[in-house]
């Protein structure tokens, strides 16, 4: 390779960063950097084996699948080489040098400038390549890809840039050369070698092999050395094992070498199906979100073998959206080897597998619903996710329901059921009621305060998909979900919560109220689509609503956010008065008096403004607020 011919590059500004983190960290199990390398050589040949079933010439000189460790304790590197699909030039950059699939950009979004803080999260993401800085102070890659002629080699200090240019490699696949650091020579020895193997990637479904090392003329003899070429691992596919002889660290070493992360599975899922269709399943539920759980794209990460021969790991077809977080194989004996992504998509057979994977996943998660901790921990990490099948999949609306968990006004806020809900429900309660919005908002939404009256509980749900699934039609026990901020709220067969009949309040009459309500609404106009006395409301003045058959205000605000001022989400909605309120009594009774017309319209856009106000939103025209406000006050004062 000739200096001319050599291109220096820099890394993307979120690489650079992590660079900068790896060459300064203190992380304690560094030993990590050779898993994700061995990972990332068995993923490349388990590519390679797929595109060989439709181009058998791109494995015809070497077939036998591998990954080779070499040492060399004179020049003090370690290398890590496969016989795998390899890297075009143009691969070399998008996967080393910029913002990739690896989750990096993710990870450095978490950054918090507490370098010990941060180095915490290294466990967390698993940042594959970049790794080897923590160990190297040059890393040095050649690959050639398979069908190809050109190789080019990649090489950087963790600095800040890295160069690339072409290279000679006989054959295909890729060859990563890491430079010790000083002070990193436990990484020479090949015992020590041999137990991260052993530890982290016994698992690996082809051979991971320490090279023979030579024995300089006059050098003692090291027994650790292998004298001719070793096999670290069993090279077995780990899910064609009986699950009797997998122990409980076998099963996270995959987890993590599968997921390429570094927390331990919240649950394992491992069984295989017999009958009509025959495949066998390792699932893993993650205990920390994944890094792309909300990614747009809701991809899943599902790996898809067939007679262990890797062929997807981009499976719509066999995972639903809203169980994406889940990490595993599928290997399955009656699909094609030779199956295409369109024929997966459209298959019977994989829907098949595709119903009898949720299934499993549902029926398992519904018996460790059981452990009420241990479950509340699964449902804070992927309970909004869930919820997305409430409105997605119809078929099984009702097995999501019973494993779903809520807050509400009487759960102190921890994870309730709604069988939990339904053993509280009130004397003719006849549906169970929610209300959405911000979490931080939403408990003390006035719409709640004749529900607290009576002793009512209500959901609490912040979850955006929530505004969805509750205008599904859903019902629980053959109660309808019906949110506490639309419609006309009527309680009164409800007792209160003394359990005695319910006593009219010390109301306004009836007469002014209706000459505050007219002159209101006349004052109002367009803004509201109605304003009326609120059955709803015990301490507040004023609170709006949905009418029937109207968006919810907390969807629809979601709706404005996402698609703009100007995309008709905007629905007048209708000014409820508490006829018991001294404010709402006060201005009634001016208004039957000689009310002034434009006192009342000022009272009527101010209490319209605190509506809004309340539910989180700003005063459509904050200067005029200001004004009738400061009058207000002033005349108060006078």
């Amino acid at each position: 390779m000739t200096t001319e011919t050599i291109e220096t590059r820099g890394f993307e500004a979120e690489v650079a960063r992590l660079l900068h983190l790896m060459v300064h960290s203190v992380y304690s199990e560094k030993e990590i950097f050779l898993r994700e390398l061995i990972s990332n050589a068995s993923d490349a040949c388990d590519k390679l084996r797929y595109e060989a079933l439709t181009e058998p010439a791109l494995t015809a000189d070497d077939p036998g699948f591998r990954v080779e460790i070499a040492l060399d304790k004179d020049s003090r590197t370690l290398t890590v080489s496969d016989n795998g699909i390899g890297m075009s030039k143009d691969e070399l950059i998008a996967n080393l040098g910029t913002i990739a699939r690896s989750g990096t950009s993710a990870f450095v979004e978490q950054l918090s400038g507490d370098e010990s803080k941060d180095m915490s999260l290294i466990g967390r993401f698993g940042v594959g390549f970049y790794s080897v800085f923590m160990v190297a102070d040059r890393v040095h890659v050649v690959s050639r890809k398979a069908g190809q002629t050109d190789a080019f080699a990649w090489e950087s200090d963790g600095a800040g840039t890295y160069s690339l240019g072409p290279a000679e490699r006989a054959t295909r696949g890729t060859t990563i050369t890491l430079h010790l650091r000083e002070g990193e020579d436990e990484f020479l020895d090949p015992w020590r070698l041999k137990r991260i193997v052993k530890t982290y990637s016994d698992h690996i479904a082809l051979p991971v092999i320490l090279k023979a090392v030579p024995k300089a003329e006059g050098e003692d003899a090291d027994d650790a050395a292998p004298a001719e070429d070793e096999t670290l691992n069993s090279a077995s596919a780990l899910w064609t094992r009986p699950k009797a002889d997998i122990t409980a660290e076998q099963y996270t070493e995959f987890y993590r070498h599968i997921g390429h992360a570094m927390d331990e599975p919240w649950a394992t899922i491992h069984w295989k199906a017999e009958g009509t269709i025959e495949y066998t399943g390792l699932l893993f539920v993650p205990t920390a979100r994944p890094f792309d759980l909300f990614d747009p794209k809701r991809q899943s990460r599902l790996k898809l073998y067939v007679r262990r021969v890797f062929i997807t790991d981009d499976c719509e077809a066999l995972l639903p959206g809203w169980l994406r977080f889940l990490r595993g194989v599928v290997d399955s004996a009656d699909l094609p080897l030779n199956i295409s992504r369109e024929m997966l998509q459209e298959s019977p057979l994989t829907a098949k597998i595709r119903s009898g994977l949720v299934k499993k996943v549902l029926s398992d998660l519904e018996k460790r619903a059981a452990d009420k901790e241990a479950f509340a921990a699964f449902w804070d990490a992927f309970g909004a996710v869930v919820k997305e099948g409430l409105y997605e999949d119809f078929e099984r609306r009702e097995q999501i329901l019973k494993i779903a968990r809520f807050k509400s006004t009487k759960s102190n806020g921890e994870w309730i059921s709604l069988a939990d809900y339904a053993e509280r429900m009130r004397p003719n309660q006849t549906a169970v009621y929610f209300i959405t919005g911000d979490a931080a908002h939403i408990a003390k939404s006035p719409q709640l305060e004749a529900f607290k009256a009576r002793d009512i509980e209500v959901l609490l749900l912040s979850d955006p998909i929530d505004d969805f699934w509750t205008g599904a039609g859903l019902d629980w026990d053959g109660k309808p979900f019906q949110s506490v901020t639309r419609g006309d709220i009527d309680l009164s067969q409800i007792p209160d919560a003394e359990d005695k009949p319910e006593t009219k309040a010390d109301n306004a009459p009836d007469a002014a109220l209706d000459k505050l309500i007219a002159a209101a609404k006349l004052a109002l106009g367009d803004a509201v689509k109605d304003v009326r006395v609120s059955r709803r409301l015990t301490d507040s003045a004023v609170c709006l609503v949905a009418d029937n058959g109207d968006m919810d205000m907390h969807l629809a605000r979601l709706m404005r956010a996402a698609k703009g001022p100007d995309a008709g989400f905007d629905t007048a909605r209708i000014l409820e008065i508490n006829p018991g309120h001294p404010l709402v009594k006060a201005l009634a009774a001016r208004a039957e008096t000689d009310g002034t017309a434009d006192t009342l319209a000022d009272a009527a856009h101010l209490l319209l403004d605190q509506a809004r106000i309340v539910e989180g939103e700003i005063p459509t025209d904050p200067a005029a607020f200001a004004r009738r406000l400061s009058d207000v006050m002033t005349k108060a004062v006078a």
